[in-house]
């Protein structure tokens, strides 16, 4: 692996100082992403692409999330200590890297085999031991449910039944819906009895399409 120079860590302290000016304000998320660096998620020539606020293509025609989304869906996801979190979307690692980060319990689900493998052996390198399946997020993983927390980091076209089932009550999922890609609503649901959700929005976003289902 490469280093994480002070060169590096200085790109991502200002890299985070943009995202404050973005209405990035949880000190916690900030600090998970401080830890992370997110250059070693990138192969060496592209490296210097890892602390603009962009997304970057990764394999099997998926993206590494722009950090201003990834810090976004962690503030809105509220995460606490030991929290148990589902993401769904493993992708390249990064935003289960800063999850950990946060001191939650996460399990994390990716559909591709070869993004599934890559970031397995990513997060080990970094000593991080989320659970880390290969299979369709739609699901979810029912055997480990109620999750404290749920993240999507791929757009649905509707909230999956299966994944709110799946919530606890007092629980948040922050998710991006639409029927477009390229312009997705970020949503956030608290799950506030077994049979009443509260929604509300918090912007638009571009992200890759769930995959799995029918």
């Amino acid at each position: 692996m490469n280093l994480d120079t002070y060169k590096h860590q200085g790109l991502r302290r200002k890299l985070l100082e943009e995202l404050k000016t973005k209405g990035i304000t949880d000190q916690a998320v900030l600090q998970a992403m401080m830890a992370v660096p997110r250059h070693l998620f990138f192969t060496k020539e592209f490296e210097h692409f890892a602390y603009e606020d962009k997304a970057f293509p990764i394999e099997a025609g998926q993206t590494i999330s722009q950090p201003f989304t990834v810090a976004m869906q962690s503030q809105l996801l509220e995460v606490g200590q030991y929290h148990k979190v589902l993401e769904i979307g493993t992708g390249s690692g990064y935003q289960c890297a800063v999850l950990c980060g946060l001191s939650a319990n996460v399990f994390s689900i990716e559909f591709h085999k070869v993004l599934h493998q890559t970031a397995a052996k990513m997060l080990k390198g970094f000593g991080l031991k989320p659970t880390l399946l290969c299979g369709d997020g739609n699901k979810g993983l029912p055997a480990e449910a109620p999750y404290d927390r749920i993240m999507l980091t791929c757009g649905a076209a509707e909230i999956p039944k299966s994944l709110m089932s799946q919530l606890s009550v007092g629980g948040i999922m922050v998710i991006p819906v639409g029927k477009n890609n390229e312009d997705l609503e970020m949503l956030k649901l608290i799950r506030v009895s077994e049979t009443k959700f509260e929604q509300s929005t918090h912007g638009r976003f571009r992200f890759v399409p769930l995959l799995g289902g029918n």
